[in-house]
């Protein structure tokens, strides 16, 4: 089954109004050398978020990459499986500290959204700036800042450790947000 990357304003174009209106599950998923952060996080009926699982995919850099890649694949493919998200968010590219950092970071990007893809889930792409905004409601929050929020906004008993599995359900949390704010915004006017 072929799946397109989802954009933000291929959204409306992609689902009926009120698609968001039942429950929806979103994969989270943030890329790094060292840890891939997930989180699932589901949005009720109600807008009622809910923690359906966090956590991070810890790569030995020991170990060759395409072993470290593989590893990735499988690991998020059976979150997927386990899981059930209906759609995956991922963080979009950001400055990277040399070019080998960016390749290596580009590389694990890709094979996070090969899984998802190869999974049959629609991938939606979001800055940094955009993450922070959506579950801090300032651009430049720091990691303290938003793994506080999402501890809050998922009425967890402690903060999500790693943070990576922090920064990922921020991911989700921010796609439930925006996908809501545009259904609001379709039914407002009239589509």
């Amino acid at each position: 089954m072929s799946r397109r990357l989802l954009w933000l304003p291929n959204l409306l174009a992609a689902a009926p109004p009120d698609v968001h209106s039942a429950c929806m599950r979103v994969l989270g998923i943030d890329c790094g050398g060292e840890f891939t952060g997930y989180g699932v996080v589901e949005q009720d009926d109600r807008g009622e978020l809910r923690h359906i699982c966090c956590g991070a995919i810890h790569l030995n850099p020991k170990n060759p990459l395409p072993d470290r890649l593989q590893q990735i694949f499988t690991e998020l493919r059976d979150v997927i499986a386990a899981h059930t998200p209906d759609c995956c968010a991922i963080e979009d590219v950001f400055y990277a500290v040399n070019a080998k950092s960016a390749l290596k970071l580009g590389q694990v990007r890709g094979v996070a959204m090969l899984s998802a893809a190869s999974c049959g889930l629609e991938i939606a792409e979001y800055a940094p700036l955009s993450i922070k905004s959506a579950v801090v409601g300032y651009g430049k929050a720091d990691k303290g800042q938003v793994q506080q929020m999402v501890t809050r906004l998922l009425r967890l008993p402690q903060a999500p450790h790693p943070q990576d599995a922090s920064d990922a359900l921020a991911i989700a949390i921010c796609h439930l947000h925006t996908a809501a704010t545009l259904t609001r915004h379709a039914m407002s006017s009239g589509r």
